[in-house]
Order: structure tokens, then C-alpha cells, then sequence
């Protein structure tokens, strides 16, 4: 038999093995979720981009160490419940197409980087991925999370009466320093000459004029801050007294929930801030501190539903785990074990059978036709 061409990724999966032996493995294949795959390759990316992303935020080496070693047990849980929620979304035919195109572009405008290929450079450089594999991913993370919202999270209610209840009996998390929580939208003045200072600072009245008349300051701040926090719609932390510069602190503390400063002059711009809300020094009253005690019940419910979830989506699906690797989401009971069709015995293994079995092909030409005098004869 004529050698057969190298495959990219070794399904072993060729009638009867006939050609498995001339197979080069270029990525093995770990598990198998319906009609797609998991491959070391990918279990090998996913580790890399949580170390990177850990030694990113400064951790020590132990801490990496440890936590990578907490881990590492779950990446291929972690894969398969991602490829089992987006599959699920497709099904529920959930569109997320709008929201990858949105966040997309908000990248590219805080790159600042117009040129398309350039742009697919830069994604490229900051993320690992081609920009086509970071774009699919963001996709799928997209996807995920609306099917958790839509099939767990509204399932998941909590009553007033409930939530009140936690609220007396944990008064003492909900005790704070005075601290006031702001957006900001910044207009940039730097580079700009006084005919540009002047445009900026005309700019950011209208905002302010806009902001006032109840525009949505969150959409005001993504589509016109300079600020870093835009892609956030201006969410700024939490600041208690002393955090800020003297000229801002004074603009917003004294003032309620929804004021509006007049632009603030600083040396790169025009701020303006906006009080999304402010503590009083002390326990913090039920009503302004609701969704933070909605969280603090829904938060751990969550969890074992969406874990409860993937094992039924698990149930139903077909799954099959190579020997030597644990999914550590498996349903119990459930039958994973991994069938390499490669391996398969078929039901006439021995060249007798299969002569006997052509043989008696050839005699049914033999055979004639009911009700008819004709007969058709072998072409041997």
C-alpha cells in the first residue's frame, strides 16, 4: 500500500488502522466532546497564558508555583465545560456577534491603531494568539456566559425578606469609612495648542451639559473619555478622605448621589466626576448597601448550580477521555473511557471472512430476478 500523506492531528481513526502506523502525531488528542476535540496543545496554551497572567500581576515565584499547582488538575475540566456551554449556546442559538464586534473595536480605539494589519499585529504581541483565535475565544467566553446567565443565574432567586435577614445578622461588613464612589471622563489637552485647549474645554462642558439633562454618563464616558477607565464607562474605586487631591475631593464629597462637577482643570485635560454613590462614616444603611448583600447570597449559590449544570450537560453528551487524563467535572457513573477507533476489532477481521464475503457479493449477480427470466451474470 502507497504511504499516505502526514495528518495534522493523529485521530487514528482510519478504517481498520490500515495506514496508523505512517501517522506523525503533531498534537495527541486528549479528549473528545461531541463532534469537536481537546488536544494537549490547547491544555498546554491554557497553562501558559494563567502563568503568564499570574507572574503579570507580580506574585511571588512560590505563589505561582503553588497556584499553578492548584491548577493544573482542572484544565481539562475547565476546557470541556467551555466547549460544552458554547455548544449549548449554539443550540439555543444565543447571538453574541454584535457584542464580539463592540469589544473588538473598543480595543482598537485604545490601541489607537487604525491600520487593520497592524492592529493584528498588536493583538498578537499582547495576547499570544493570532488575531482570529483571540477574536473565537472572546466569542466563546461571550457565549458561555450568557448560557450560564440564561440557564443558571435566573433560575436563582433570593427574597427580600431573605436578604434583609442577612443584612441584620452581618452587620458588621457593613460598616465603612466615609468613601464616595465616582466616574470620571477625561478631555486631553495634551499636545494641544491653546485653539485645541480651547475646543477641549468647550467639549467637556457639553458633556457635562449632556450628563445633566440625564444622558447616560457610563455610555457619555465610553464614547468620549481619554481616560484609561472609559472602556469601563468611567467606573473609577472607591475613595475614602485623604485618596484624592485636595481640588477633587472637595468637588465630591460634600456632594449626593448623581452630582455632576463642572470640568476640572488638570495638567492633562478637562476632568469631569460623577457620584455614583457615597458612604457616611459607619453602618451603612439596608437600602444602599442592597446589592452588595443580593451578591454576597447569590455569589456562592451560583457556583454549584453552574457546576450541577455542566454535569447534566456532561450526562448527555458524548464523552470520551484518553487513558492517563482526569476530567475532574466527570458525571458519576458516566462511561468516558476512550475508544480509539484505530483499535476497533470490526466484525470479519480474517481474510477468509472477507473473501467468503466478496465471494458471496459477486453470487447475488447471480441470482435472477423474481419474475423475471433474466439472468445477470459475473464480470469476473
Amino acid at each position: 500500500m502507497p504511504k499516505k500523506s502526514t495528518v495534522s492531528l493523529c485521530f487514528l481513526a482510519v478504517a481498520g488502522g490500515a495506514w496508523a502506523a505512517d501517522a506523525i502525531v503533531v498534537e495527541q488528542i486528549v479528549a473528545k466532546v461531541n463532534n469537536e476535540i481537546v488536544t494537549q496543545g490547547e491544555l498546554d496554551r491554557s497553562r501558559a497564558q494563567i502563568e503568564a497572567e499570574l507572574k503579570h500581576q507580580q506574585l511571588p515565584p512560590e505563589k505561582v508555583q503553588q497556584t499553578m499547582k492548584d491548577v493544573e488538575p482542572d484544565l481539562l475540566r475547565d476546557r470541556i465545560d467551555q466547549l460544552l456551554l458554547v455548544q449549548k449556546g449554539k443550540e439555543l442559538e444565543i447571538k453574541v456577534d454584535d457584542e464580539v464586534s463592540k469589544f473588538m473595536a473598543q480595543i482598537q480605539l485604545d490601541s489607537k491603531i487604525s491600520d487593520p494589519e497592524k492592529f493584528h499585529t498588536y493583538i498578537r504581541e499582547q495576547s499570544g494568539m493570532s488575531y482570529e483565535d483571540f477574536k473565537q475565544q472572546a466569542k466563546d467566553s461571550m457565549l458561555t456566559r450568557e448560557v450560564v446567565r440564561h440557564e443558571v443565574g435566573g433560575r436563582i432567586s433570593i427574597s427580600k425578606a431573605e436578604a434583609q435577614k442577612y443584612y441584620d445578622e452581618h452587620k458588621g461588613e457593613f460598616v465603612r469609612d466615609e468613601q464616595v464612589l465616582l466616574r470620571e471622563i477625561l478631555i486631553s489637552t495634551e499636545g494641544k495648542d491653546e485653539k485645541g485647549i480651547a475646543e477641549a474645554e468647550k467639549k467637556a462642558k457639553d458633556l457635562v451639559a449632556r450628563a445633566r439633562k440625564a444622558e447616560n454618563f457610563g455610555a457619555l464616558a465610553k464614547d468620549n473619555s481619554d481616560a484609561e477607565s472609559a472602556r469601563n464607562e468611567g467606573v473609577l474605586p472607591a475613595f475614602k478622605r485623604g485618596d484624592l487631591k485636595k481640588d477633587l475631593e472637595q468637588a465630591v464629597f460634600t456632594q449626593q448621589k448623581g452630582y455632576v462637577s463642572d470640568p476640572i482643570r488638570q495638567a492633562n485635560g478637562f476632568l469631569i466626576l460623577k457620584v455614583d454613590d457615597r458612604y457616611e462614616a459607619g453602618l451603612q444603611p439596608y437600602d444602599l448597601v442592597e446589592n452588595e448583600v443580593m451578591e454576597k447570597l447569590y455569589t456562592p449559590r451560583m457556583q454549584p448550580e453552574v457546576r450541577k449544570y455542566l454535569t447534566r450537560l456532561r450526562r448527555e453528551a458524548f464523552v470520551e477521555i484518553r487513558e492517563g487524563y482526569v476530567d475532574t467535572g466527570a458525571a458519576p457513573g458516566k462511561d468516558t473511557s476512550w475508544r480509539d477507533p484505530a483499535k476497533l476489532v470490526p466484525a470479519t477481521v480474517t481474510k477468509l471472512e472477507v473473501a467468503t464475503k466478496i465471494h458471496r457479493k459477486r453470487l447475488l449477480w447471480m441470482v435472477p430476478i423474481p419474475k423475471t427470466q433474466v439472468q445477470v451474470k459475473s464480470h469476473k
